[in-house]
């Protein structure tokens, strides 16, 4: 299963468009960010075109896909794959392997495993209203109608 423009849009919606590298708000520094919300091997003072922020989310997005695919013993619809693989996008493999999430989707318990995203929206021990409605979204696309 691969992403669908659902999930591209997800995220760029969430992520914004920043095409000159600028530092992680809460530390004012590393990890830098570039493009739609992409940290690997950025540093400061880098630039990109819109073009090359398009290629490096469709990278971050396959890897994101891989690892919702590794991770998922269940069977998703095309939302719920591309909900989790924004989920991973925005906070990683590791926190998603983690999750309550991931235990009682495996489980397969749908409609369980979407009450779970509300759960995923603090940051520096706040909660944050940027997570508050990107979890809002994913949970809608997971519950999606097939």
């Amino acid at each position: 299963m691969q992403p669908s423009q659902d999930a591209y849009n997800l995220v760029k919606a969430s992520e914004g468009l920043r095409l000159d590298a600028y530092p992680d708000p809460a530390s004012g520094g590393a990890p830098w960010t570039i493009g739609y919300g992409h940290t690997a091997g950025v540093r400061k003072g880098d630039s990109i075109t819109e073009d090359k922020a398009n290629d490096l989310l469709g990278e971050d997005l396959s890897i994101a896909a891989a690892e919702v695919s590794r991770l998922v013993m269940v069977p998703l619809t095309q939302g719920q794959f591309d909900a989790l693989c924004d989920f991973v996008f925005n906070l990683g493999a590791a926190n998603l392997a983690s999750s309550t999430l991931l235990r009682v989707l495996n489980k397969k318990d749908y409609s369980g495993a979407a009450v779970q995203f509300k759960f995923w929206v603090m940051a520096g021990g706040k909660a944050m209203p940027g997570l508050i409605k990107r979890r809002a979204a994913e949970k809608a696309l997971f519950e999606k109608a097939a």
